[in-house]
Protein backbone atom coordinates (compact mmCIF):
# COMPACT_ATOMS: atom_id res chain seq x y z
CA UNK A 1 0.00 0.00 0.00
CA UNK A 2 1.16 3.52 -0.66
CA UNK A 3 0.99 6.77 1.25
CA UNK A 4 -0.29 9.92 -0.40
CA UNK A 5 1.20 13.27 0.55
CA UNK A 6 -0.88 16.21 -0.64
CA UNK A 7 0.40 19.77 -0.73
CA UNK A 8 -2.31 22.44 -0.78
CA UNK A 9 -0.93 25.79 -1.81
CA UNK A 10 -1.30 28.57 -4.33
CA UNK A 11 0.80 30.09 -7.10
CA UNK A 12 3.55 32.45 -5.96
CA UNK A 13 3.71 31.05 -2.42
CA UNK A 14 7.33 30.89 -1.26
CA UNK A 15 6.43 28.72 1.75
CA UNK A 16 4.78 26.31 -0.70
CA UNK A 17 8.09 26.11 -2.57
CA UNK A 18 9.85 25.28 0.71
CA UNK A 19 7.24 22.63 1.56
CA UNK A 20 7.53 21.09 -1.92
CA UNK A 21 11.28 20.76 -1.41
CA UNK A 22 10.88 19.00 1.95
CA UNK A 23 8.20 16.68 0.55
CA UNK A 24 10.47 15.79 -2.37
CA UNK A 25 13.29 14.89 0.01
CA UNK A 26 10.98 12.64 2.04
CA UNK A 27 9.48 11.07 -1.05
CA UNK A 28 12.95 10.34 -2.43
CA UNK A 29 13.88 8.56 0.82
CA UNK A 30 10.89 6.20 0.93
CA UNK A 31 9.10 3.79 -1.33
CA UNK A 32 5.38 3.78 -2.05
CA UNK A 33 4.77 7.51 -1.74
CA UNK A 34 2.46 9.38 -4.05
CA UNK A 35 2.77 13.15 -4.12
CA UNK A 36 -0.14 15.33 -5.20
CA UNK A 37 -0.10 19.10 -5.38
CA UNK A 38 -3.30 21.11 -5.55
CA UNK A 39 -4.12 24.80 -5.49
CA UNK A 40 -6.56 26.63 -3.26
CA UNK A 41 -7.92 27.99 -6.53
CA UNK A 42 -8.99 24.46 -7.57
CA UNK A 43 -11.56 24.05 -4.79
CA UNK A 44 -13.42 26.85 -2.95
CA UNK A 45 -13.77 24.63 0.15
CA UNK A 46 -9.99 24.45 0.51
CA UNK A 47 -9.89 28.24 0.46
CA UNK A 48 -12.39 28.37 3.31
CA UNK A 49 -10.62 25.67 5.34
CA UNK A 50 -6.98 26.47 4.68
CA UNK A 51 -6.79 29.98 3.18
CA UNK A 52 -4.67 31.45 5.97
CA UNK A 53 -2.72 28.27 6.70
CA UNK A 54 -1.04 27.45 3.39
CA UNK A 55 0.92 25.56 2.63
CA UNK A 56 -0.98 22.67 4.14
CA UNK A 57 0.39 19.13 3.97
CA UNK A 58 -1.92 16.14 4.22
CA UNK A 59 -0.78 12.57 4.76
CA UNK A 60 -3.42 10.16 3.48
CA UNK A 61 -5.96 12.97 3.65
CA UNK A 62 -5.23 13.94 7.27
CA UNK A 63 -3.72 17.33 8.02
CA UNK A 64 -0.11 16.89 9.03
CA UNK A 65 1.32 20.41 8.93
CA UNK A 66 0.74 23.96 7.82
CA UNK A 67 3.01 26.97 7.17
CA UNK A 68 6.27 25.07 7.74
CA UNK A 69 7.01 21.41 7.09
CA UNK A 70 9.61 19.57 9.15
CA UNK A 71 11.38 16.77 7.27
CA UNK A 72 11.78 14.49 10.30
CA UNK A 73 8.18 14.91 11.40
CA UNK A 74 6.90 14.24 7.88
CA UNK A 75 9.14 11.17 7.54
CA UNK A 76 7.80 9.84 10.82
CA UNK A 77 4.19 10.43 9.72
CA UNK A 78 4.83 8.64 6.40
CA UNK A 79 6.53 5.68 8.11
CA UNK A 80 3.66 5.43 10.60
CA UNK A 81 1.09 5.49 7.79
CA UNK A 82 3.02 2.80 5.90
CA UNK A 83 3.22 0.61 9.03
CA UNK A 84 -0.50 1.02 9.70
CA UNK A 85 -1.29 0.03 6.11
CA UNK A 86 0.71 -3.21 6.36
Amino acid sequence: MSVTITLIGKPGCHLCDDARSVISEVADDALDIEFDEVSLEDNPLWGELYGELIPVVLVNGVEHAHWRVDKHSLSHAVNTALAEAS
